[in-house]
């Protein structure tokens, strides 16, 4: 599911309506206006930002320089694009780094907002870009909550620090002395959660700040949650002063208010957002890509790092330079979609591509059995057959078809795609791609 389709699929139908006319009244702005307040308000946007929201984007849109424009309609989708940035926070909010090191994390929310597993993402992504984190198991309520600390720990190669159902301030400290005995650069703190706020759960977070002073406070919200979660984090931010939020599960939020409303409602920027049930699926929050994504820019600078992620250089390389020498074979082809499944869902990646955002994009469109389709057809070719496809006749189509327990269309449309493929990657290649991209297809 693509980020915030629901409203996405709205903005798009009312900015269509605008595109398409050569000039544009003051009425017909504040038509669109009220438009886009409905539909901000659908996707459970918190009423006192959508207000400030259109009253900021009217206030500009009846200027001379809209009216007067030959292209009003682009205009007004810039105006609501840049005034979408600055409502999220305007830049990326990094993760702030002490200056002697450990980096002291607290990581805080309700229960369910999936905050244990979202210390596990934070650290995998660290440990990825070089740091060495430890997970300190401060939730001594939860059943199993410790259990599970450690088995997301192990999957993300982090090590759990825990002291079993010692006073959760007692085991904080003890890991960060820990981290300072042995080396680790950051400690992660994992505090208890509870399924409403409480003062009792307040007392016990605001004793484990004051005892560990850490550098970040970070709140992990359901962005599925709509006003109850901006609620939990206003609660949240006036007893704890917190540092940021993350957006758990915006993967499966198709109405967006979360994301759009917390950082007015908090004053703090959102830093990351999780995009999946996979130790990899956190990202650093963007707010211009984000804006991008709601009105169907496309999110290329994303989509590229998801790529260089997922790709070597040395991989880069070697299939660069097999364009260059026209030796791009099969195999190259299967291992592209090797690395392509590692880049996450299918349809996601799509609504990153300029121009594809506004179109519909259902699980019966993006099979991924498909890919294990084709992985099947290639695997039953010959060696020789998939270093040189022009070779592969009717009777070896065939043969590939009954092997792969496939039909022969399905052999045949592999082969114009690779065909296809291979074209596209020679264009991208030379110079004809994604602007940006800053290695691989030079």
């Amino acid at each position: 599911m693509a980020l915030f389709s629901g409203l996405s699929e709205k903005l798009n139908h009312i900015f269509s309506k605008l595109t398409g006319r050569g000039r544009l009244t003051e009425l017909e702005i504040k038509q669109a206006m009220r438009e886009i307040r409905i539909a901000l308000l659908e996707a459970d946007v918190n009423f006192t930002v959508v207000k400030d929201f259109i009253g900021k984007v009217s206030e500009r849109a009846v200027g001379a320089e809209i009216l007067e424009s030959l292209t009003p309609g682009q205009q007004v989708v810039k105006l609501v694009h840049e005034e979408l940035v600055s409502l999220m926070g305007g830049a990326n909010a990094k993760l702030e780094v002490a200056d002697k090191p450990p980096t002291i994390v607290m990581m805080c929310g309700l229960q369910g907002a999936g905050k244990t597993t979202m210390c596990g993402k934070l650290g995998a992504m660290l440990k990825k870009q070089g740091k060495k984190p430890l997970l300190a198991a401060c939730d001594i309520y939860r059943p199993a909550a410790i259990k599970q600390l450690q088995i997301v720990g192990k999957n993300a190669q982090v090590e759990v620090f825990e002291r079993g159902t010692d006073k959760p301030v007692k085991t904080a400290s003890a890991a960060i002395k820990e981290a300072e005995r042995m080396g680790y650069d950051t400690v992660i703190i994992d505090t208890a959660g509870r399924l409403h706020i409480d003062e009792e759960l307040m007392a016990e977070l605001d004793e484990i700040k004051r005892a560990v002073k850490p550098k970040e406070i970070l709140l992990t919200v359901d962005a599925m949650a709509g006003q109850d979660a901006l609620t939990a984090a206003d609660a949240f931010n006036k007893r704890l002063d917190i540092t940021g939020v993350i957006l758990s599960k915006l993967d499966g939020d198709t109405r967006g208010g979360a994301a759009l409303s917390v950082r007015a409602v908090t004053g703090k920027p959102v830093k990351f957002c999780g995009i999946g049930e996979k130790l990899g699926d956190i990202e650093p929050f963007h707010p211009d890509r984000i804006a991008k994504r709601i009105l169907g820019m496309g999110d290329v600078l994303t989509l590229i790092e998801k790529a260089e992620s997922a790709v070597s250089e040395a991989e880069l390389e070697r299939l660069e330079k097999r364009l260059r020498e026209n030796t791009f074979t099969l195999d190259d082809y299967l291992l592209q979609f090797e690395s392509l499944k590692k880049m996450g869902n299918i349809g996601d990646l799509l609504g990153m591509m300029p121009g594809m955002g506004n179109m519909k994009i259902s699980d019966k469109d993006i099979d991924e059995k498909q890919i294990l389709r084709m992985k099947a057809i290639i695997q039953s070719m010959t060696k020789r057959e998939r270093s040189h496809p022009e070779i592969i006749k009717a009777s070896h189509r065939r043969r590939i078809a009954a092997g792969s327990g496939t039909q022969v269309q399905d052999v045949n449309r592999l082969l114009n795609q690779f065909e296809q493929t291979k074209q596209l990657m020679k264009n991208m290649r030379g110079g004809k791609g994604f602007p940006g991209m800053r290695r691989g297809f030079r």
